[in-house]
Parts: C-alpha cells; sequence; structure tokens
C-alpha cells in the first residue's frame, strides 16, 4: 500500500485538509487496484458517521489517484456524494473510454467488509465509485438504481474494464 498527498491547489485544500488517496495493489481477492481517499471523514463527519471513496481500476495510474482527489474536493467542497448519487467528470475515465461518469454505490466489488471502517470516534463508511456511461446515468434516472445495477448483473460487467460497452 502507498500512500500519496493530493495537491488539490490553494483554493480545494481548505475543504479537504491534508488529503490523501490511499493505493492498494492487487492482491488474493482480485486483480485490480484500489484507490481509496483519506481525509473526507475528517473533513465532513457528523457525530462520528462519514464517508470515504474507493474506486478500482487495471493499471496503477496517477490518473486514478488525481480522480480520487477530484471526488474528495467534490465531496467536501459542499457538493456532499452519497450512496446513488453520480457525477460527471468531464471527460473519458481512461482516453478511449466512453465512461464518463462515476456513480456512488456499496463497494460490491471488494465484499461488505470494506464497506463500515471504524475511525477513531466513529466510523467510515467507504462507498464505491464506479465509471459508467451517459446512458447508464440516463437510464438510472427514468428507471432507479436498482434497475441499473439488475442491469450490470445481468450483462456481468467487469467493473475495472475502462472499454466496457454500455449496458443499455
Amino acid at each position: 500500500m502507498e500512500t500519496v498527498d493530493c495537491a488539490l491547489g490553494p483554493g480545494r485544500r481548505v475543504a479537504v485538509p491534508g488529503p490523501r488517496v490511499l493505493v492498494v495493489g492487487p492482491g488474493p481477492r482480485g486483480d485490480g487496484w484500489a484507490y481509496v481517499t483519506a481525509g473526507c471523514w475528517a473533513a465532513t463527519e457528523k457525530d462520528g458517521h462519514g464517508l470515504e471513496f474507493v474506486m478500482t481500476a487495471h493499471v496503477r495510474d496517477q490518473r486514478f489517484v488525481e480522480l480520487m482527489a477530484m471526488i474528495a474536493s467534490y465531496h467536501c467542497g459542499g457538493h456532499r456524494l452519497d450512496l446513488e448519487h453520480s457525477l460527471s467528470i468531464g471527460e473519458p475515465w481512461v482516453p478511449g473510454s466512453t465512461c464518463e461518469h462515476l456513480l456512488i454505490s456499496l463497494p460490491y466489488l471488494h465484499g461488505p467488509d470494506l464497506e463500515h471502517c471504524p475511525v477513531p470516534g466513529g466510523h467510515a463508511r467507504i462507498l464505491w465509485t464506479l465509471p459508467v456511461t451517459a446512458a447508464e446515468i440516463e437510464f438510472r434516472r427514468r428507471h432507479g438504481h436498482e434497475a441499473l445495477e439488475r442491469l450490470f448483473d445481468e450483462a456481468e460487467i467487469v467493473p475495472t474494464d475502462p472499454f466496457r460497452a454500455s449496458v443499455v
């Protein structure tokens, strides 16, 4: 595991003091790389409860560290993310990918033990940031989050594949 300090720029550091991203390499449960925010909980916790975010990717790349820093800045800067929320990243997840949005979901890929993480003075809930297409976001708006997740299951998507086909 590697801890990466994020340079967010002068205006953003106030929202996320000391933001970091934990980079965890492939292990016995999967061959993907996990990128986890560290600092959102401390910046936004309420009554000992707060959020952190995880993204899983196919390789170790600074691009994913920067995306997680963006998510931390967005969340802590007043746009509170939560389960079933989404956000546009304004460009492909990786060059050539049709995934240009992130869907906030349960960390299915990592198992239920990752979702609730004890921290001094409370607990952090860790939610998954799943790259999705604009068409998938539109489907979710019309049919609901659960309906989209059923399509993901039926299509047996590989969530770390940046070039996966849209399920809609």
